[in-house]
C-alpha cells in the first residue's frame, strides 16, 4: 500500500511517517533520504531525523535500512526492500532543479511510482500560498504539484498534516 503525507512546512510529516511505521509496519523498512547535507543547516536536520530513526529501531540492521539517494529515487525505490520511507520529494525536485536534471523529471517520476510497494511518501503541499514573484520558483512549485498529483492519484492512502494533526484526505 502506497501512504502519501502531504502538508505544510514543519507540520509534522515526518514525525508522521515514522509512526506509521512504528505503529503499522514490521521493520527492516528502507529509508530513502533525499536531503544533502550542503550546509550546516541541513547537516543539524539530517542529523536530527537520523536520531529519531535510530531511537525507534536501535537495531540498525533490523531497523532502518538508509538508502541516501538525491536524484534517482527510481533506482533506490527498485534497491529497496518491501517497505520504503521516502523523504522528502520537495528535495527531490529541488535537487533535480539544482543539478539541472529537470529534463529527467518525468522519466525518473514514472519510474519511482511503478517501483512503489508497500510505501510511504513524505512531501510539502504548494498549493495553499500565492504566485511566486521569480520564474524559478514557480517552476519548482508547478514541478512539485506534479509530483503530488500523480503520487496521490497512485496512494491508497492520502493524509494532510495540518499543525502537527492528520487528516484524512483518502
Amino acid at each position: 500500500m502506497i501512504i502519501f503525507i502531504t502538508g505544510g512546512i514543519k507540520s509534522g510529516k515526518s514525525r508522521r511517517a515514522l509512526d506509521i511505521v512504528k505503529n503499522e509496519w514490521a521493520f527492516p523498512v528502507s529509508f530513502i533520504a533525499t536531503a544533502e547535507a550542503l550546509d550546516e543547516e541541513m547537516r543539524r536536520r539530517i542529523e536530527k531525523h537520523r536520531k529519531e530513526r535510530l531511537e525507534m529501531a536501535p537495531d540498525a540492521a533490523a531497523g532502518f535500512i538508509t538508502i541516501e539517494e538525491p536524484l534517482e529515487v527510481d533506482r533506490a525505490i527498485a534497491s529497496a526492500g518491501r517497505r520504503a520511507l521516502v523523504d522528502c520529494i520537495p528535495m527531490w525536485v529541488n535537487n533535480l532543479m539544482y543539478y539541472k536534471r529537470e529534463n529527467d523529471f518525468e522519466r525518473i517520476l514514472e519510474s519511482f511510482i511503478q517501483g512503489m510497494k508497500d510505501c510511504i511518501v513524505v512531501s510539502n503541499e504548494t498549493g495553499m500560498g500565492n504566485v511566486p514573484f521569480d520564474e524559478k520558483t514557480r517552476r519548482y512549485n508547478l514541478l512539485l504539484a506534479g509530483a503530488n498529483r500523480r503520487i496521490a492519484a497512485a496512494a491508497a492512502r492520502v493524509e494532510l498534516m495540518v499543525s502537527g494533526i492528520p487528516v484524512r484526505i483518502k
